[in-house]
This record gives C-alpha cells, structure tokens and sequence, in this order.
C-alpha cells in the first residue's frame, strides 16, 4: 500500500513509483496530480503544419528564423519547422 503524502500529493502510489524512478519530489508531485486524462498526451492545440497554408508556414518559419524560407516549397517548410 502506498505511503499517504497527505493532500499535496492526489495519487500517491504513482508518487512513489516516480521516486524510484528517480525523479524529483517536485517533479513526482506534478506528475502524480496532474489529470489522468492529459498523461500521455503531446503538444497543444495548434493544428498540423500540413493544414497550414504555405503563406502562414512562411511567417513561422520567419517567426523561428529558419533562412531560405522564401525558395522553400510547402514541405520543405513543414519540414525545416519541424526539424527546427
């Protein structure tokens, strides 16, 4: 059974298990209280450079500073702002 580390830590037994693995208290906490329904899960909300039009690719790619953005193509864009 897992050790109770009262009400700052919401699943203890995934604490613990952290802790083994090494991790921080700080980290394990964070982990162990974040919504079991995000765990897992990557990235944001922005939508796939594919949907993106070559117009907004470019200004990212310009946001970022990837040079030669204006000779690329489409995937060649998708491409340098994903290898970025």
């Amino acid at each position: 059974m897992a050790k109770d580390h009262g009400s700052s830590v919401k699943d203890d037994e995934q604490y613990e298990k952290l802790r083994e693995q090494g991790m921080s208290k700080e980290k394990a906490s964070r982990i162990a209280n974040s919504d079991r329904s995000q765990t897992g899960k990557k990235g944001g909300k922005s939508s796939k450079y594919d949907d993106w039009s070559k117009q907004d690719l470019q200004e990212k790619a310009k946001e970022v500073g990837i040079e030669g953005r204006s000779k690329m193509d489409k995937g060649d864009l998708i491409d340098a702002l994903r290898h970025h």
